[in-house]
C-alpha cells in the first residue's frame, strides 16, 4: 500500500517542481537540494547557503524546486541582499573602490566587477596590472619552471637533424 501512495505523489510532486530558479542573473537547478543549488551559484559557498536557507527558515536539505513560492522568493532575497543579513566580515566586496560601500555580489556581477578592477589595475600600470597584461603569473607563483606559454622546452631533435640534412645537400651541389 505504501508503494501505491508513493507512485501516486510523484507525479504531482513532479508538477509543482520548478526545474529553474532565478537568482541574480542566473538559473539555479531546482532538482537540486537548496544548499547544493545555491551554491552553484557564483558568490554563494557551502557556508553561505546554509546560512541563506537558515535566514529564509527553509530545509537545506529540501528540493529547491518543491518548495512554496513564499519560500522560494525569500531564499531569492536573501540571496540577492546578503550584505543585510550578515556581518560585514563575510561578505565578498567590502569598502568598494568607487563607492565606499560593502556589499556582496551574486552571479554575473561577481565576474563583472573581477574585470572592471582588473582592467582598473591595467590602466594605473599597478604591479598586478602589468603582470596582467604581460600575461604573466599575478600572486607570486614561481615562473622559473612553469607557466610557460611558448612552445616545447628543450632541444628539438627532428628540427636539428633537417637542418643538418639540409647543410649537407647544399655542401655536396657546390
Amino acid at each position: 500500500m505504501s508503494t501505491e501512495e508513493s507512485q501516486d505523489d510523484s507525479p504531482e510532486e513532479e508538477e509543482d517542481l520548478q526545474y529553474f530558479v532565478r537568482i541574480g542573473g542566473a538559473d539555479l537547478d531546482g532538482t537540486k537540494t537548496v544548499e547544493r543549488s545555491l551554491s552553484e551559484l557564483d558568490g554563494i559557498g557551502t557556508r553561505t547557503a546554509r546560512l541563506v536557507a537558515e535566514k529564509a527558515n527553509v530545509d537545506k536539505n529540501a528540493t529547491f524546486g518543491l518548495l512554496d513560492e513564499g519560500d522560494i522568493d525569500a531564499v531569492v532575497d536573501i540571496a540577492e541582499n546578503l550584505e543585510d543579513h550578515v556581518p560585514s566580515w563575510m561578505t565578498n566586496r567590502q569598502n568598494d573602490f568607487y563607492s565606499g560601500e560593502t556589499t556582496h555580489l551574486v552571479g554575473t556581477d561577481v565576474n563583472e566587477k573581477r574585470r572592471h578592477d582588473i582592467n582598473r589595475m591595467k590602466v594605473i600600470e599597478s604591479y598586478k596590472g602589468v603582470r596582467h597584461k604581460r600575461g604573466q603569473k599575478v600572486r607570486g607563483q614561481r615562473t622559473k619552471s612553469t607557466g610557460r606559454s611558448e612552445g616545447t622546452i628543450g632541444v628539438n631533435v627532428e628540427e636539428i637533424r633537417e637542418e643538418m640534412a639540409e647543410d649537407e645537400a647544399a655542401g655536396d651541389e657546390e
